[in-house]
């Protein structure tokens, strides 16, 4: 008997040291091996994000998450502006639908979020991705969310305007993923539009420079306050109902 608690004690402990040094699934090292279609892009860092967001996995379960690129990624104060909907951020810079999509069971749906904001888009835009392949990537997000939970509620944002000369995009391509983005969202249970495109708009309906930094791409502090007053409604709607964990 002291022999086989012995033996269970230390299956255990090699359990726990095995999940302690786990990591995320690799990367494809063929871009035909990504889930998806359309453009992939991949760079060092988004290794490095994916790793530090791994560490977090359980401390961050059950919170409200916020995936996508950068823009996502660089609302450094999200859990300040919305502190009412603890939040966990899996925004990764430079990333594509097809890379959100490769990444979006471990990095999201297994924090069994309690809502999931995602933002995906502009990158799939800046590198000639058509609009068709993104939003059927963003589709297939949508049917995981719907397999994971179909109570849980999704709230989808359109892409907003950019002016960056060095990432130029096609504004009818533009028009049109933000077009398919506002049907998808009118088209499922549980999925709520948070128009992003129009919040950073200025009143005439034209790009507003003082919501992004000089680059006009990357949302800055006063558009990050339209993003959350456009956003902070939605989820008070679709979270006034009790946690769909519960």
């Amino acid at each position: 008997m002291k022999y086989l608690l012995h033996a269970c004690v230390l299956s255990l402990s090699m359990l726990f040291a095995g999940a302690a040094f786990a990591q995320p699934t690799p990367y494809p090292e063929q871009n035909s091996d990504y889930p998806g279609k359309g453009v992939v892009r991949k760079f060092k860092w988004m290794e490095d994000n994916r790793n530090h967001y791994w560490t977090l996995r359980e401390k961050d379960q059950g919170k409200v998450v916020f995936v996508g690129d950068s823009l996502t990624q660089g609302w450094k104060t999200l859990n300040k502006d919305l502190p009412e909907f603890p939040s966990a951020n899996r925004g990764i810079g430079g990333d594509v639908s097809r890379g959100v999509l490769f990444r979006f069971k471990e990095d999201v749906l297994d924090l069994n979020p309690r809502a999931v904001v995602l933002h995906i888009g502009i990158n799939d835009l800046t590198a000639h991705g058509k609009p068709a392949d993104t939003l059927h990537n963003i589709s297939l997000m949508l049917d995981m969310c719907k397999e994971h939970n179909e109570k849980m509620p999704v709230i989808l944002c359109t892409v907003p305007m950019t002016q960056n000369p060095k990432a130029p995009v096609k504004e009818n391509d533009w028009k049109a993923l933000n077009a398919g983005i506002r049907e998808l969202a009118a088209s499922r249970e549980n999925v709520e539009l948070c128009d992003l495109e129009k919040a950073l708009l200025d009143a005439e309906g034209n790009f507003d420079p003082t919501n992004y930094r000089d680059d006009q791409l990357h949302v800055a502090a006063p558009g990050y306050e339209k993003w959350k007053a456009a956003l902070k409604p939605l989820l008070e709607k679709v979270l006034a109902e009790p946690d769909p964990q519960n």
